[in-house]
């Protein structure tokens, strides 16, 4: 079964700011099932099943449900039972390899657990305006410790929501700090120092730039930062609310940035899972990677390499923006239109949304950022105390580009815009040619 992958905005003037997200410190298993059978054809990506026994022999009260989860990485997996066991619900918990669950949620989402595992944003809206998912308004009434960011990026255009946010990472560009330290490199905050580093790591026989792109989703997060910083916050959430034009001067100037520093990455990056890449990371033999902070579950906490951990933001293009905007996307739950037990679906919701489960999740996993501000953030490691740092200081918050856009629009056309170009640089012109013509056929809010 493979490690954790995350995937992953809203239109002019809609998103958040960091005051809005602030941030303190049978069927079921059918469902499962038949996701698990859309995987490959090496048996790499069936389905496991745990039951999370309550921390407490009290009556559970609301009875049994399931939650189908993508937390399939051997850290996540276990944090996500220990909060699942914090909220005292009896919960069998039906886990899916992440790009498996991820590719395949459409079909998933017809029938499936009780509670599923999701993210925030355009990605929940788009399947609560389906009528697939369960107004769980009722339940974050009951919610305490949640901003009225979180709240938003719960609510679908109904108003009503349907979301409950569990934790949040930023993506950014990730260093072991004793390399830097042995070889004399300074943190660059502009594009010109970003690529004279690239230059003297190259000439110290390091490869630059982690490269990876297996799924079509890391190198959403490079499109995204540098847009950010070539055009804009503004531009950026235009540009993913389908108001703005991929064949535009601005888009193609992203690209054309984006070009200088390919010669800086490894190989083959649509061949390469972000895991591989960390390995390189790991072992130095790559000096920079830019990705979540859910990085830092390949690396056992307390273990040399997750001490030496580090990251910075991506770095100023354009003075106009700076730094100003980062990315942060939210994960969390949702319940089904039609769950088996809506009672015991709920009371799960309820208790994964509390500052118990979440403590209990980070006690395991410490790569994350609790959402909900009454968690205990006084055992919080460096890279967490600087995970929520960055997020509290950015002026803009925007999520992923697959959380941000139509989901779909994102997998099949720009995700496939985004390798064609890795493949083939001088190709731009037609790959975004292609990206808006096919813009055309989607609806997006």
């Amino acid at each position: 079964m493979t490690k954790p992958t995350e995937s992953s905005p809203k239109r002019r003037g809609a998103g958040l700011n960091r005051r809005d997200f602030m941030i303190g410190g049978g069927a079921a298993l059918g469902g499962a099932a038949l996701l698990a059978a859309c995987g490959d054809d090496d048996g790499g990506t069936t389905a496991t099943t745990t039951t999370a026994a309550p921390t407490t022999t009290a009556d559970t009260g609301p009875g049994s449900t399931t939650l189908g989860s993508n937390f399939s990485g051997e850290v996540p997996k276990a944090a996500l039972a220990a909060a699942v066991a914090a909220t005292g619900v009896e919960t069998t918990i039906n886990t899916i390899d992440h790009n498996t669950y991820q590719d395949n949620f459409n079909t998933y989402i017809q029938q499936p657990d009780d509670v599923v595992s999701w993210f925030a944003g355009y990605r929940m809206r788009a399947f609560a305006g389906k009528g697939v998912l369960g107004d769980i308004s009722d339940v974050w009434s009951g919610l305490s410790g949640m901003s009225d960011g979180f709240r938003s990026a719960s609510t679908a255009l109904d108003g009503k929501q349907y979301f409950v946010p569990f934790y949040f990472y930023p993506w950014a560009v990730h260093y072991r700090k004793s390399l830097f330290a042995d070889m004399g490199y300074s943190i660059p905050t502009t594009w010109g120092e970003f690529k004279a580093l690239c230059d003297t790591m190259e000439g110290d026989g390091v490869i630059p730039l982690c490269a990876a792109n297996d799924g079509r989703w890391p190198q959403m997060g490079m499109f995204d930062m540098i847009n950010l910083r070539v055009n804009g916050y503004d531009y950026h959430v235009s540009l993913m609310g389908g108001n703005e034009s991929w064949e535009s001067a601005e888009v193609k100037n992203v690209f054309s940035t984006w070009e200088e520093i390919l010669p800086y990455y490894q190989p083959d990056a649509n061949g390469r899972a972000w895991e591989d890449s960390a390995v390189a990371l790991g072992d130095k033999s790559a000096g920079m990677f830019l990705i979540g902070t859910f990085l830092a579950d390949q690396y056992p906490a307390g273990e040399e390499i997750f001490e030496d951990l580090d990251f910075f933001l991506f770095p100023e293009i354009n003075a106009e923006h700076g730094q100003d905007a980062i990315e942060a996307p939210i994960d969390g739950f949702m319940m089904a239109a039609s769950p088996e037990n809506e009672t015991g679906a709920k009371a799960l919701l309820g208790g994964l949304g509390s500052a118990p489960a979440i403590d209990a999740f980070l006690d395991v996993n410490p790569s994350v950022v609790a959402a909900n501000s009454n968690a205990n953030t006084s055992g919080y490691n460096s890279l967490q105390q600087s995970s929520a740092t960055a997020v509290g200081s950015a002026k803009q918050i925007a999520q992923f580009l697959d959380r941000d856009t139509d989901p779909d629009f994102a997998a099949q056309v720009v995700g496939t815009g985004i390798a064609d170009f890795l493949t083939s640089p001088g190709s731009i012109d037609t790959i975004l040619a292609d990206i808006e013509a096919k813009k055309q056929t989607f609806t997006f809010e």
